[in-house]
């Protein structure tokens, strides 16, 4: 009876699912023909917004730079309202013998105090044994810090979390159930044994992936009687992304970890939080882009796949509300997401697509990772230096890197390993 009640909420979940998915594309005409791309300009890397040509670094660090950044933070993401009160880190757990004895486990509860409130967040590390000063990924998970790999001494956290009958989460209330569930797309093995680490968050309990916005980390800083941010103030893709450099905040007080060498890593929207981390926080040593999609690392004027109108309302929390002037109006905008992406110049920079996932548009992140390649090459990086589209697993692995993958929306072992590969040339660590 309890099997034939699980196979009924899958079945009905599925059902579901695929009503949303027919219904978005009957309700905004979702476009999947290249030749149906409208003709649009790419604004420019280089000219600044009253024309002005910015031709050597100290320019784009003093003129473009700070204009493109404040109209993403003002009229996309949304600012941050002010700093906190006081962060403070307790170490929960700790364990010298991960993994089958080859790495070490350290679980750190991060709070953030503000007005009187606070939240707190539990950030799982794994280091190599008998490494020191380790480069070291940093990433959300969808699901909980237990679903990451299938060892028991993994936290469980009490926050609110989609529910996903793959995963057995019922009730918006994590389980341990679903411990491992999510252990394919975190290649943690692979990680340690290339003298890496890897430290993860679970995001909703920074802020819960729903559009009630009082129950996150915005209410930390709301006036009395306020329920909703500002207009030009932060969604939940600001709020993820500030709580990475909160976690990056704890990184750096670790011996065991360099400082210089903290890579931040998100997969689908917490992709678009990591471009807009490492945006925002220059302490970030690089950025990587999995699928990130319409308002992460794919060109929004191409109008192709997920657009600013279906993201803006079908997940109205993520982005701040100036961003819907943009819907159905992509043309207005003076900047696109290749310049996002120039916001991390010169540090290095990966985006990857997959072939399948033409809801993010492998094209359109393809000519975001291409276009940004001008700022990078101001500095002398080497970016990507022809606009056509590479073929299936043909990494192109410069100071900006882009492959497009076989398959779905989803992290890969594949994925890992270029990512791996990068880091490593990138940032001179021996295999």
């Amino acid at each position: 009876m309890g099997l034939k009640i699980m196979y009924m909420k899958v079945f009905v979940q599925c059902s579901i699912a695929f009503f949303l998915c027919a219904m978005s594309s009957a309700q905004f005409d979702i476009n999947y023909e290249e030749t149906e791309v409208p003709e649009f300009k790419v604004p420019e890397p280089l000219t600044t917004f009253s024309g002005e040509r910015i031709s050597i670094p100290q320019e784009w660090d003093t003129k473009r730079r700070p204009e493109v950044y404040e109209f993403f933070e003002r009229k996309v993401y949304g600012k941050v309202p002010g700093p906190l009160d006081k962060v403070t880190f307790k170490t929960l757990e700790e364990g010298n013998n991960a993994l089958g004895g080859k790495a070490l486990r350290k679980q750190v509860e991060i709070t953030l105090l503000k007005n009187g409130k606070s939240i707190r967040f539990t950030l799982l590390i794994y280091l190599p044994k008998g490494v020191s000063y380790i480069p070291i990924f940093l990433g959300y998970n969808f699901h909980g810090n237990h679903t990451v790999t299938a060892e028991d001494e993994v936290l469980i956290s009490n926050a609110w979390s989609m529910n996903n009958a793959s995963l057995n989460i019922d009730n918006h209330k994590l389980t341990a159930a679903s411990r491992g569930g999510r252990a394919h797309r975190w290649a943690v093995d692979n990680i340690i044994e290339k003298g890496f680490g890897l430290a993860t968050i679970y995001y909703g309990e920074i802020d819960p992936d729903k559009s009630d916005m009082n129950d996150g980390i915005h209410a930390l800083f709301y006036e009395k009687g306020q329920e909703r941010p500002k207009r030009d103030e932060w969604g939940s893709l600001s709020a993820w992304a500030f709580g990475y450099s909160k976690a990056l905040d704890y990184l750096l007080t670790d011996d065991a970890i360099d400082p210089t060498k903290v890579i931040v890593f998100g997969h689908s929207r917490l992709g678009k939080a990591a471009l807009w981390a490492a945006a925002s926080d220059q302490r970030f040593a690089g950025a990587i882009s999995n699928n990130s999609g319409c308002g992460g690392a794919a060109l929004s004027k191409r109008r192709f796949g997920e657009t600013i109108n279906v993201i803006n309302t079908q997940f109205p929390h993520w982005f701040c509300h100036n961003f819907k002037g943009y819907n159905n109006n992509e043309e207005a905008l003076p900047v696109d997401q290749h310049l996002l992406l120039a916001l991390v110049a010169p540090r290095p920079l990966y985006v990857a697509s997959a072939k399948e996932d033409q809801w993010a548009d492998p094209q359109g992140e393809f000519l975001s990772a291409y276009h940004t390649s001008k700022v990078y090459e101001l500095f002398h990086k080497k970016g990507i230096s022809e606009a056509q589209l590479p073929e299936i697993q043909q990494p192109i692995q410069n100071t900006v890197a882009y492959h497009l993958r076989a398959g779905k929306h989803d992290v890969t072992e594949y994925d890992w390993e270029q990512y791996l590969i990068w880091a490593h040339k990138m940032f001179n660590i021996n295999p």
